[in-house]
């Protein structure tokens, strides 16, 4: 194949145990369904050179890129909390690494990709329904500002994925990330006592995502405070990431594995998704407590990279624990700023907890809430009015202390996010052949912040019989 990318591939120099090499299976019929231009352009790809046949061939793994290493990483994990010792890409090619013209280094990786020796007997193949989610929703939590995996395309297969005994249509992600490195990579060396591998996983997370630090114990505050940071934002957007497994963290800080993800309509502390999560442990809720538990999950593993043992367990005992006040005050800092609060202080929490205890109540729906609180509409939401009304005076009382509210919460609040019904909505148009609801929704998904006239039904709230209440991870 003549397409070359800027690969460095970093990882592969890696000794042959962190993966396994082959190229990706390919598919029968690839059709380019959809194409990330501003990411490509990002990457310091052509866009017109990826939508030609070469380059279709390229994302849907038929052709292997000039520069390319192809391989599928090796990991483990707690999976709802049980322990799996191999897991490994299991329907993921990754094609190597790209640096983009400003030096910054990015994973392209092929989801949908074929088998894998960590296949675990699944066919490594992905539908279109799942593809289209993770385009959707990853490239949403970006325009959100929130540190994501991306999307740079999405390409039909040709071929039947059956999934439940029915035939859906296949279709390959390209996914972009910082890295693929997760909680589980590191669990998988330390399971096997591989000393020299985690030093050498190590090295290369420090070298990748956290140059400024030195040495294990700070390697694990540095993930240890990107992780409280992402966990406040997810919680101030309504975000249920649905499958928090050890080997669904990623150390870089990034968002990763879209599975049965899910934005909340109407509020509630204890809202799940997942059809596979049946007892709760993913709810919204619980995501600070589980990344907590996950965290130290990557302590466990760091320590024999840290000296004398009773030494290490108790700094990696603090560290961890640093989660819970940087978690505390990037929440509030967040939320402050949901309600107009340009710099929120402890003081204020009350006021912020006293709003989301009446949005329990009274079912509000959660974005259209705080966005009300910009549009003055707010009391709509709830079912009870008076439940606001209530509220309001204190909040007023506050905000007349701030120099321009409106601007902070306008800012902090977006007018649109990736509504489960309208997901649903353009997967089955797509299934269909119609591809319009899909374009339509992520157009609109990309300045989640304005309020064209043309996209207000994208704002509005399921209706009772639009409400979805499970999502399926697709495997």
């Amino acid at each position: 194949m003549t397409m070359t990318l800027p690969f460095d591939n970093s990882y592969a120099r890696l000794p042959e145990r962190f993966f396994a090499r082959l190229d990706p299976a390919p598919v029968r019929a690839p059709a380019l369904l959809a194409l990330n231009r501003d990411l490509a352009l990002r990457l310091g790809l052509a866009p017109e050179a990826l939508a030609t046949p070469e380059g279709v061939a390229m994302l849907a793994g038929n052709a292997v890129p000039a520069g390319a290493a192809p391989l599928a990483q090796a990991y483990a994990g707690h999976q709802f909390g049980g322990w799996v010792p191999t897991l490994g890409d299991g329907r993921a090619v990754l094609l190597g690494e790209i640096v983009a013209p400003d030096g910054a280094r990015f994973d392209l990786q092929l989801k949908g990709a074929g088998q894998t020796p960590f296949s675990r007997r699944g066919d490594g193949r992905a539908w279109l329904g799942p593809v289209l989610r993770e385009y959707l929703v990853s490239e949403a939590m970006a325009a959100l500002g929130v540190p994501t995996t991306r999307a740079l395309a999405a390409v039909a297969t040709g071929e039947v994925v059956v999934r439940d005994a029915m035939g859906r249509p296949g279709a390959v992600l390209t996914r972009v990330a910082a890295s693929h490195i997760r909680v589980g990579t590191f669990q998988y060396f330390a399971a096997r006592g591989d000393t020299e591998g985690l030093s050498l996983l190590a090295d290369q997370v420090i070298a990748r995502h956290y140059p400024e630090v030195r040495g294990p114990l700070e390697l694990l505050r540095a993930v240890v405070a990107a992780q409280a940071r992402l966990i406040a934002a997810w919680m101030a957007l309504g975000f249920i990431h649905g499958v928090m497994n050890t080997d669904n963290m990623a150390v870089s800080g990034e968002t990763i594995d879209y599975g049965p993800c899910a934005f909340m309509d109407a509020y509630h502390p204890s809202t799940v998704f997942s059809s596979i999560d049946q007892y709760g442990r993913y709810a919204y809720a619980n995501q600070p407590q589980i990344a907590v538990w996950n965290l130290a999950q990557l302590a466990t593993c760091l320590l024999p990279l840290m000296g004398a043992r009773e030494a290490a367990i108790e700094a990696a005992t603090e560290a961890v624990n640093g989660f819970v006040p940087l978690y505390q005050a990037e929440w509030l800092a967040r939320f402050g700023r949901k309600i107009g609060l340009a710099a929120a202080t402890p003081e204020d929490q009350p006021l912020i907890e006293s709003l989301l205890g009446r949005m329990a109540s009274e079912r509000a729906d959660f974005t259209r809430s705080f966005r009300g609180l910009v549009t003055g509409t707010a009391r709509s939401e709830f079912a009870e009015p008076l439940a606001f009304d209530t509220w309001a005076p204190d909040w007023q009382a506050r905000l007349a202390r701030e120099a321009d509210p409106q601007a902070v919460m306008a800012a902090a609040n977006p007018v649109r996010i990736p509504r489960n019904h309208r997901i649903e909505e353009a997967i089955v148009a797509a299934v269909e052949g119609d591809l319009s609801p899909f374009t339509r929704l992520s157009a609109a998904l990309a300045d989640p912040f304005a309020a064209p006239p043309e996209y207000a039904d994208l704002e509005a709230a399921p209706r009772p019989h639009e409400i979805v209440h499970r999502t399926f991870c697709g495997t």
